[in-house]
């Protein structure tokens, strides 16, 4: 995967954040199990950074919550995500960073699947396929450069 250093999307639409989720006592305490639920998830993706812009994947709406699907009887977590442009050379990147916040963050029970919202990029097809082929997303994870700018996208303020 070949990094540009070329803006594709000049003059990015920036859309207007979801209100923060007021937690509950019952979030904050460990000894309580509940299921992980959609808001969740989608509160530990929509803060990941684009990589081309100084904005947040919420703030480009490519993340939504509507594309957060999760079955917590059968363990799995599915994203769908839409990229800034249908011909966007970052949409792997912008997925495998998705999908390593995820595997970082939740029980190792959750199997995790990332996929561009059909339709929405013109190679949607091999670039789901790459994203949800295990052997691929950990070589590039485990590639020094590759993984340094995933992890320059899901990095927090806080870290």
């Amino acid at each position: 995967m070949e990094l540009s250093s070329e803006l594709q999307n000049l003059n990015p639409t920036i859309y207007e954040c979801t209100e923060e989720r007021t937690l509950q006592e019952s979030d904050l305490n460990n000894d309580v199990s509940d299921n992980i639920d959609r808001r969740e998830v989608f509160d530990l993706i929509r803060t990941i950074n684009d990589p081309e812009h100084p904005l947040t994947l919420e703030e480009l709406h490519v993340v939504d919550l509507e594309g957060v699907t999760i079955d917590n009887e059968a363990n799995t977590v599915q994203v769908q995500f839409r990229p800034t442009i249908p011909h966007c050379s970052m949409a792997t990147l912008i997925g495998l960073s998705i999908r390593a916040k995820l595997i970082y963050t939740l029980p190792t029970r959750y199997k995790v699947g990332v996929n561009i919202y059909e339709g929405a990029h013109i190679q949607e097809v091999q670039i789901n396929k790459q994203l949800n082929d295990k052997e691929r997303v950990t070589a590039a994870l485990e590639n020094k450069h590759l993984c340094a700018v995933v992890n320059r996208c899901i990095a927090t303020p806080d870290d």
